[in-house]
């Protein structure tokens, strides 16, 4: 596939992409797996202020919240939404304006017997997610997205938790 050229206003600001274009961009950036940049895609595609950040942006953002002494791990989010248009190329815009951008982990499915309220799903958080989630509050989110229905749900931390049936935490080592 080619990958398509995007103009900087569309990743800066609301995008308003074509599917060619968002499926280039997705490519670039790193999101997880391929359901995970499939979900970013579906995101995109709504038009509800996500966009990805380019690493330059995603460096700005983490910078912002890191003046506000709230932590903010770069792999701890997938996505952002921004509320209002913001220039993220310019570090003193993010800055100004850090309250219209919400930070989002995407967790994806492509199974078809999830249901639109993902009752039954069944994924991980990292600690880095959950103390991201604990210091940005309602600045972090969880998009849960199903990539066969190209429904979501957006959910804080609590209200994660909320909806939890069963937690079940685990150790992963990496040698």
């Amino acid at each position: 596939m080619a990958v398509k050229t995007i103009k900087k206003s569309a990743i800066s600001h609301t995008p308003e992409l074509t599917t060619p274009a968002m499926t280039g961009l997705v490519e670039k950036i790193r999101v997880g797996n391929a359901t995970a940049r499939r979900a970013a895609q579906i995101l995109v595609e709504k038009q509800l202020g996500f966009t990805l950040p380019t690493p330059k942006q995603k460096k700005n953002i983490v910078v912002a919240f890191v003046k506000r002494d709230m932590i903010v791990y770069g792999r701890a989010f997938d996505i952002i939404k921004l509320l209002a248009p913001v220039e993220l190329d310019d570090l003193s815009e993010v800055e100004e304006k850090i309250n219209m951008i919400q930070l989002f982990e995407i967790k994806s499915t492509n199974k078809d017997k999830i249901s639109d309220n993902f009752r039954g799903y069944f994924f991980g958080l990292t600690a880095a997610e959950v103390l991201v989630a604990q210091s940005l509050k309602q600045q972090f989110k969880f998009a849960l997205v199903n990539t066969l229905t190209k429904h979501h749900i957006e959910l804080s931390l609590s209200e994660l938790f909320g909806r939890a049936k069963g937690i079940y935490p685990t150790w992963s080592i990496l040698f």
